[in-house]
């Protein structure tokens, strides 16, 4: 295992420059998920740390070595892709052994891990079927068989559920997390899904368009997004997100379109006639007599909770989830609040958070 370090990294294809000096510490054993909407540079990245692309400035160092120019099998890094990428006339156990193929490993050395792989991801008895008779589960866990026998300093995982359903990738989530708990090898993991990164990591590195806007753990990003971009990206369903500005009178208020008027909680350091953006976690907000009016225009119960989609006044859309098993119907109005400790302020132009 190794530490991976990433030190003012850019990346250009010709005159368009993909990553603007990114720089990620990476610990020993660390589970961390580089995470972001398409094209935001993470999956470049992880192609930076294999080798596959070359950096145009900065360096990358695995443990004590940079490997600016060291070669993609001199790294001693395993990666697990999307598209799982086994080879179809090779058997599992085959599939599994072929990296110790290439390096002249002793055939009882190659059996042993194989084995050993195949029984921590429960393979065993499917050593001997070939690719097109495994699910895509099945065939993912082999990709992360073939990774597990190279026993590297550093697994890379891109993208690695993308192709399966929604109960599946659940299920494999565990796995991996599962798996890492009791490998503890350094893993860098790359996903547009924010409920995976949320789920799996011990570190989460949120990318927008070739930057680091924010890196935390899950639930630090969750409580205290740095900007309106992590507010909006982390959570789902995603953070309600008002414009309106700061009354101070005998308290501090927000005063959004339509008359919307939200406490802000004390020492929030705002000024009166400030442009803000308020924020509100779905979960956050609950009935109340004397809170601000929505209209409610869809009604989404899910079991465990119920979720609605409404308008305020001035336009804005809002989503509130209440475990409760209110009957709400389309068209009425309810009112609702939120506790003024549970909001999130940000400034109203450069979108970056406010002290609350």
């Amino acid at each position: 295992m190794a530490s991976v370090g990433i030190r003012n990294v850019h990346k250009s294809f010709g005159a368009v420059e993909i990553l603007h000096g990114v720089s990620i510490d990476i610990d020993d054993g660390e589970f961390v998920t580089l995470v972001g909407p398409s094209g935001c540079g993470k999956s470049t990245l992880l192609r930076m740390i294999a080798g596959l692309e070359g950096i145009s400035r900065g360096e990358i160092a695995i443990g004590e070595r940079v490997v600016n120019t060291v070669a993609p099998k001199e790294r001693d890094i395993a990666m697990v892709f999307q598209n799982y990428a086994l080879y179809p006339h090779m058997t599992v156990a085959e599939n599994m052994a072929f990296s110790l193929m290439l390096k002249n490993a002793p055939k009882t050395e190659r059996d042993q891990r194989v084995q050993r792989a195949a029984e921590i991801l429960g393979l065993v008895p499917l050593l001997s079927r070939y690719p097109r008779q495994l699910s895509g589960g099945q065939r993912q866990r082999v990709a992360m068989g073939r990774a597990i026998v190279r026993d590297p300093q550093v697994f890379l995982f891109d993208e690695p559920l993308s192709n399966l359903d929604a109960k599946l990738r659940v299920a494999m989530r565990a796995e991996i997390k599962e798996l890492h708990q009791r490998l503890k090898t350094t893993t860098v993991y790359v996903t547009h899904d924010q409920i995976e990164a949320m789920t799996m990591a011990d570190k989460i590195v949120v990318m927008h368009d070739g930057n680091v806007e924010q890196i935390g753990r899950p639930l630090d990003l969750y409580d205290r997004p740095g900007n309106l971009f992590v507010a909006s990206f982390i959570g789902s369903p995603a953070m309600n997100l008002l414009r309106g500005e700061v009354a101070v009178q005998s308290a501090p208020t927000f005063v959004g379109a339509g008359g919307v008027a939200i406490p802000l909680p004390a020492g929030s350091g705002v000024q009166h006639g400030q442009p803000v953006v308020l924020g509100i976690r779905p979960e956050h907000l609950k009935l109340s007599d004397q809170g601000f009016p929505v209209t409610v225009v869809v009604v989404e119960p899910t079991g465990s909770e119920i979720q609605i989609i409404g308008k305020t006044e001035g336009g804005e859309e809002i989503v509130a989830n209440f475990r409760e098993r209110h009957a709400f119907e389309p068209g009425e109005t309810v009112r609702m609040s939120v506790e003024p400790n549970l909001i999130h302020l940000f400034h109203g132009e450069t979108g970056q958070r406010l002290s609350s």
